[in-house]
């Protein structure tokens, strides 16, 4: 299944949040972009964060924000020189 465009914007969204400080979330305003603002509702609806503006991560969206930080790492890591499977 390819990635629609709502799920590059949320996984944009996930990437923003600091997984070192739990202390730290985001607030998105009532004048941002109507497609952020729409983002951060259905985080909220997905139950990744606390407030339909933002807010913090909860224990899902933080599983899910370190799930997309890896993947980001993985896919944007340069490769290890290793012996082909024969």
């Amino acid at each position: 299944m390819p990635l629609t465009r709502d799920l590059v914007d949320e996984l944009n969204t996930l990437l923003r949040f600091d997984l070192a400080n739990h202390q730290t979330g985001l607030k998105i305003r009532s004048t941002a972009d109507a497609a952020v603002i729409a983002t951060a509702r259905r985080l909220h609806a997905k139950g990744l964060t606390t407030q339909i503006d933002g807010g913090y991560l909860t224990p899902l969206g933080r599983d899910a924000a370190e799930r997309a930080q890896d993947l980001l790492s993985i896919l944007t890591t340069a490769p290890a020189l290793a012996k082909p499977v024969l």
